[in-house]
Parts: structure tokens; C-alpha cells; sequence
């Protein structure tokens, strides 16, 4: 591709760590099925389910005990995942306007003013929900959630859903993530990866800042065309 006709023609985000910060909800949700059932779980166990699906994340829990999980049946697996679930949704009825992270809304009318499309590829299944408790779904062009893809991150899938659902191509698509996982996914997809977040997790990404507030759609054009 000819550096003259390279430009940023969608730019699509992560949510939870990104767009607003739910990982404490979802740390307290985990914390009560671990407890439930008497396996371990501490906040630096939870940064190891950052951007992986409700079962994954299931999994490494159950990784914990005697017999690693290896005897726990798939329905027993979804019981105890929908248990979260139940768990996680009480837990973000207090979610409001006020806890959309800094800067996200400047990158938001920037993007609108340049007439960039924006989609959202989250690995929750209760995106929709925050969007809305959030007052954001408009501001989406696209939404899309792990129920319509095969495989979660570290798959390329939902960015490729995203990006296509858009009707642009990936290697004109930004990805914005703050997991090691939705990088790789970015990555896997063709796409320019904005990290936000550890520099030491985030390494693989194009482009690294620290917070959110940090963000801005000239910044992550003066790289996109490095």
C-alpha cells in the first residue's frame, strides 16, 4: 500500500479498560463464584482474565484446584459461568455517564468530525448494556460481542467481524485495547494496534500510552503513518 493512500478509515475499540473501567465489577463478581467454590482468587490472579471470554476466564480459575478442572462437565461450567454473569450484572446497575474514562469523549467528537466510523469488538456480552447505562450506543456505527463470532481473543474474529460489518478493510483499521490478548487479536487481524496500559504487556503494540487521557486521533495518526 502506497504511503499516500494509507489513512485511518475506522477505528475500532475494546470496551472494559478502555471506554470505561468495569474490571473492578468484574474482579468482585469472579471474587464471589471463587469463594462459592473455595478456590483461590486475588486481584493479580484477574489481570490474567483481562480481555478472554467468561469460559476461558472459568477455566484458569478452575485450573486452581486439586484436579485442575479436568472433571468439571461443560453444563457445570455454564452454570457456574451464568452464576458470574448474575453476579456482574447486579454489580453494574451502578454504572453511569460518569465513569466513561478521560479523554475518551475528545477521541469520540474528533473521530465524528473526521467522518471515521467507530465500532466496538468486546469480548462482554453485556457491551450493550454498558453502552447504554453509558449513554453511548449512538456514538457506535457498529457493535460487536463474542455471540456472533467463533472464537474470542486472542482470535482475530472480532475485529474482522467489526471491521467488516464497517465495510473496511482491516489494514485501514485502528484497534484500541488494553490487553495483551485484544492486541494480539488486533494484530492477527491486520490492523494498527493502540495499547493503553503496561508498555511491558502491551509491547507488541504500534502505539502505547499510559492512560486513556492520553489518547487523540492526531497522535495515533502521527503513528499510523510512520
Amino acid at each position: 500500500m502506497n504511503k499516500e493512500h494509507k489513512e485511518i478509515r475506522a477505528m475500532i475499540f475494546d470496551l472494559d479498560g478502555v471506554i470505561t473501567d468495569t474490571a473492578k465489577y468484574h474482579y468482585e463478581a469472579w471474587k464471589l463464584l471463587a469463594d462459592e467454590l473455595g478456590l483461590p482468587f486475588d486481584r493479580e490472579f484477574n489481570e490474567q482474565l483481562k480481555g478472554i471470554d467468561r469460559i476461558a476466564s472459568l477455566e484458569k480459575i478452575l485450573s486452581q484446584s486439586p484436579d485442575g478442572g479436568q472433571f468439571v462437565t461443560r453444563e457445570q461450567k455454564q452454570e457456574w459461568a451464568d452464576r458470574k454473569n448474575a453476579n456482574y450484572q447486579l454489580l453494574i446497575e451502578r454504572v453511569d455517564e460518569s465513569e466513561l474514562l478521560p479523554g475518551i469523549m475528545d477521541l469520540f467528537e474528533d473521530l465524528l468530525a473526521a467522518g471515521i466510523p467507530i465500532g466496538l469488538a468486546s469480548a462482554s456480552r453485556n457491551a450493550r448494556t454498558l453502552l447504554q447505562q453509558l449513554k453511548l450506543v449512538s456514538r457506535f456505527d457498529v457493535i460487536v460481542d463474542p455471540s456472533s463470532v467463533a472464537q474470542g481473543k486472542p482470535a482475530p474474529d472480532i475485529f474482522l467481524k467489526a471491521a467488516e460489518e464497517l465495510g473496511v478493510a482491516p489494514h485501514y483499521c485502528v484497534g484500541v485495547e488494553d490487553a495483551e490478548a485484544g492486541i494480539q487479536a488486533i494484530k492477527r487481524a491486520g490492523m494498527f494496534a493502540v495499547g493503553v496500559g503496561d508498555a511491558d504487556i502491551l509491547s507488541t503494540a504500534d502505539y502505547i500510552v499510559s492512560e486513556t487521557r492520553q489518547l487523540s486521533l492526531e497522535r495515533i495518526n502521527s503513528h499510523f503513518f510512520k
